[in-house]
């Protein structure tokens, strides 16, 4: 499975790229018409506020800011005269492998279009370099720095709750075979109250798995929660809601524990993967950015993100949270309607 990660990489399509024109100048048209023009990248022009969202969220990975009085500052700078204006780049600190790509193409397209606007006449000065660069890390917080242990800890936790929960589904089974749920079912209790203890017992384990694994985070590697705390425990306790009702899932649908087991390991590491647990999901194409929406784990995963080193407030807890109950209420009535029961 790992052998299919950087063939995923190589078959990305085209960096979408946000570019906001603040300056209006013939230079900076020639620069957005260049990048209009660039094969590697997709630009559309938002406005800044929307970009600076959109970034920050992680939906985006860099967006270009061309400030006003650029245009008629460049062109001086091109030959030593002031100071050289800044273009903005704004970019996910995830994502450093994007960033470094625009900064190399834009660097072509301004020289480009600053030097076609002043070789006009007879100037026979040394050029420079006409700007520089202003990066502006996007997180919620200005002072909220990139911690790549945050990411790979709520990817890893995840994967460990969806194997914990597989494997009491697949205990589930054992108990069946053993004639266990036989006899729990001569004693006066309902189906729903032994499937909701199973469930709530799971939901119980699953999260204290996902805050100790953060809890060591926190000690050891300085994991922060930047956002809403308030939201990281609504998303942990919907991941551990989805993890236990998935483990239900695995003991309704199976037949047999050694069938379910080699099943399960198979469906969860694909979903960890696709989810992007063991790696960003800005590496796969865009169409398959669009299709692991469909996925447990993305919504787990960008939860745990938005909460910790993205610093998003409480708003960006919802969502994920949202669709986590969903999908636990889905995994909740399939395994309701399919478990196989045995009368005493």
């Amino acid at each position: 499975m790992m052998a299919v990660i950087p063939f995923l990489a190589m078959v990305r399509k085209d960096l979408q790229l946000f570019f906001t024109d603040q300056d209006r100048s013939a230079i900076s048209k020639q620069v957005l018409a260049g990048a209009e023009t660039d094969k590697n990248l997709k630009v559309t022009t938002p406005t800044e506020d929307e970009a600076r969202d959109l970034v920050t969220r992680g939906t985006l990975a860099v967006a270009v800011v061309i400030p006003k009085g650029f245009g008629e500052a460049a062109g001086k700078a091109f030959f030593g005269d002031g100071e050289r204006p800044a273009l903005t780049l704004l970019h996910d600190p995830s994502r450093g492998m994007e960033l470094a790509m625009v900064r190399g193409i834009l660097t072509q397209h301004v020289m480009e279009a600053v030097s076609t606007e002043t070789f006009g006449g007879d100037q026979r000065r040394g050029i420079t370099m006409p700007y520089t660069v202003n990066e502006q890390a996007m997180t919620a917080g200005s002072n909220i720095a990139y911690n790549g242990y945050a990411h790979s800890f709520a990817g890893m936790a995840i994967q460990f709750l969806l194997f914990a929960m597989a494997n009491m589904g697949v205990e589930m089974l054992l108990e069946r075979q053993r004639g266990l749920w036989k006899r729990l079912r001569s004693a006066p209790i309902s189906r729903a109250t032994l499937l909701s203890s199973k469930a709530a017992s799971g939901t119980v384990l699953s999260l204290l798995i996902l805050l100790v694994s953060f809890g060591f985070a926190m000690l050891v590697f300085h994991v922060r929660i930047e956002g809403s705390v308030a939201g990281f425990l609504a998303v942990s306790i919907a991941c551990a809601m989805m993890a236990a009702t998935f483990g239900l899932l695995v003991a309704a649908i199976g037949n047999s524990p050694a069938t379910a087991r080699g099943v399960t390991t198979l469906a969860v590491l694909l979903m960890v993967m696709l989810g992007g647990a063991w790696v960003p999901t800005f590496i796969f194409p865009a169409w398959l950015q669009q299709a692991t929406i469909v996925l447990p784990v993305r919504w787990a995963v960008d939860g745990l993100d938005a909460m910790t080193w993205r610093g998003i407030g409480l708003s960006g807890a919802a969502l994920p949270v949202l669709v986590l109950i969903a999908f636990a209420a889905m995994f909740w009535m399939i395994a309701a309607s399919r478990f196989r029961w045995e009368e005493a």
